[in-house]
C-alpha cells in the first residue's frame, strides 16, 4: 500500500490526495488474499486555535456579565496537553470591570386609597343655645356615628327663639327642634311642617312665680307681668291654662323677654314666666338670688306631651327620608349610650360645648337624662291627637289637623 504523507498546511492538495487514494485502493493488488485491509490514513490535529470557556462557569459561579463566557485563545500544543491535567487548565486573565449602569426597574406601589363618597349634610337649628337637652344631637354629632352613615349635621343657634320653625318653613334650613305645642300652632297657621322624631318625651314647660307673694296659684296672674320667649307658650300654654281661673291673656301684661327668661326675673321686670326649660331655669335663678316657685303645666290641665321633637319641612320630606332615618338611627344609638354612661356623658358634652357646664345646668342633668326618648323615631298617634282635640275644643287652633298631617314615624312603610 502507498502511503502518502501530505503537510498539514497543503490544504490546497488534500482532497486530490484524498481522492487519488480512493482510486489506488480500488485497483487489484498484489496483495496476498485474506490479508486484513489497510487502516485509514490519520492526520496530525489541524493547526487551530483552542476555544477554552472559564472555569467560573464551568463551576457554576456567577461571573461578571462582561465574563459570562470568555474564550482564551492557546497554542495547539498546550491545548492538547491541558487535557491530561486539569489543574493546569488555563484561565482567562481578568479584565478590568467597566461601569455597569443600573437596570431600570419599575417600583409596584399600593394604590392610592379611593376618595370615600362625600357625606350628605343636614344642618339643624336648636330652638336655644346649646343645653343638656340637647344632648342627643351634639354627642351624635361628635361621637362619629353618623359619618360611618354617610351623614353630617351641623347645629345652629336661632337669634331669636321664634325664627327656627320659620327658617324651615321657608327652606333655609333642613330640620329644626321645638316643641309639640307649637307644631300645632304652625301647622293651624299654614306652615308645612312635620314631626320626625321626639328628643325629650315629656314636657318641659312650667308658670314660674316670683317666690315670697302668697300660694303658688295661676290666679295670681291676673293684672301682672308675665314674661315669655316662645309663641306657644304666649298662644297656647298660657291661654289654656287661664281658663279655668276665668282669665284670659289681655288681662296680664306680657313681655317678651326673647332670651333673658332669668335676667327679667332678677331684675324685677317680671312677676311671672311661661318658659319651656323648667328643669334648669328655678336653680339658675336661685343662684342668682331669686327664688321662684314652679307650676308644672300638665299638674294645670295641659295634656301630656312632646317637651322637646325634631321637625321637617313636609315639602321636602319625600328627598331627605333616608338621611333623616340615619339622623334618627344615630339619635337612638347616643341616647341608649347616653342613659348607661351618664358621667361620661356629661363629661363629653361639655368637651363639645363648654357653655353648657354650668351649676344648673349640672344639677338638672340627670333630670334632664330620664326624659329623652329611647325611640326617637316613634309617635304616639294617640298623643298627638288628643293634644289637636284639646285645642281645638277650646278654639286655640282654627280646625283640627289629622295626625298624619302633624307627625310621622319616618321608619315606618
Amino acid at each position: 500500500m502507498t502511503t502518502l504523507a501530505l503537510r498539514r498546511t497543503d490544504r490546497p492538495w488534500r482532497l486530490a490526495c484524498l481522492v487519488l487514494l480512493g482510486l489506488l485502493a480500488a485497483l487489484p493488488g498484489e496483495a496476498d488474499e485474506g490479508a486484513l485491509p489497510a487502516p485509514p490514513p490519520t492526520f496530525p490535529p489541524l493547526q487551530t486555535e483552542v476555544m477554552v470557556p472559564r472555569l467560573d462557569v464551568i463551576s457554576g459561579e456567577a461571573p461578571a456579565p462582561e465574563q459570562a463566557i470568555e474564550a482564551v485563545a492557546m497554542p495547539e500544543e498546550e491545548a492538547a496537553s491541558s487535557g491530561d491535567d486539569d489543574s493546569a487548565s488555563p484561565v482567562a486573565p481578568e479584565t478590568e470591570q467597566a461601569d455597569i449602569e443600573p437596570v431600570p426597574t419599575v417600583a409596584v406601589a399600593a394604590p392610592e386609597p379611593l376618595a370615600p363618597p362625600p357625606l350628605k349634610r343636614l344642618e339643624i337649628m336648636l330652638d336655644w343655645y346649646p343645653s343638656p337637652r340637647h344632648a342627643p344631637l351634639i354627642l351624635a354629632r361628635d361621637n362619629g356615628v353618623l359619618p360611618r352613615n354617610g351623614l353630617e349635621i351641623v347645629l345652629s343657634t336661632p337669634a331669636d327663639p321664634s325664627v327656627p320653625t320659620r327658617l324651615l318653613a321657608a327652606g333655609r334650613v333642613d330640620l329644626a327642634v321645638t316643641r309639640q305645642p307649637l307644631l300645632h300652632l304652625q301647622v293651624d297657621r299654614g306652615l308645612p311642617l312635620i314631626r320626625v322624631a321626639t328628643l325629650v318625651g315629656l314636657p318641659l314647660a312650667a308658670v314660674i312665680l316670683r317666690d315670697g307673694q302668697g300660694e303658688a296659684s295661676l290666679a295670681r296672674l291676673a293684672g301682672k307681668r308675665v314674661g315669655y320667649a316662645d309663641e306657644d307658650g304666649r298662644d297656647i300654654l298660657l291661654p289654656a291654662l287661664l281658663k279655668p281661673h276665668g282669665l284670659v291673656p289681655a288681662e296680664l301684661t306680657l313681655t317678651d323677654v326673647n332670651f333673658g327668661l332669668a335676667a327679667a326675673m332678677v331684675d324685677d321686670e317680671v312677676d311671672g314666666l311661661i318658659v319651656s326649660s323648667r328643669l334648669q331655669l328655678p336653680r339658675q335663678l336661685a343662684d342668682e338670688g331669686a327664688t321662684a316657685q314652679l307650676l308644672r303645666v300638665e299638674e294645670h290641665g295641659i295634656p301630656l306631651h312632646d317637651g322637646l321633637i325634631l321637625v321637617a319641612n313636609r315639602d321636602r320630606l319625600g328627598g331627605q327620608k333616608e338621611a333623616i332615618r340615619k339622623l334618627i338611627a344615630a339619635l337612638e344609638e347616643t341616647t341608649a349610650w347616653m342613659i348607661e354612661f351618664p358621667d361620661e356623658a356629661w363629661r363629653r358634652l361639655i368637651a363639645s360645648e363648654p357653655s353648657i357646664d354650668t351649676p344648673a345646668n349640672r344639677a338638672a342633668w340627670p333630670e334632664i337624662l330620664r326624659r329623652f326618648s329611647t325611640r326617637p323615631a316613634a309617635m304616639d298617634s294617640q298623643r298627638y291627637a288628643g293634644f289637636e282635640r284639646f285645642l281645638y275644643e277650646r278654639g286655640l287652633v282654627g280646625e283640627e289637623t289629622p295626625v298624619d298631617r302633624l307627625g310621622v314615624d319616618p321608619g315606618a312603610p
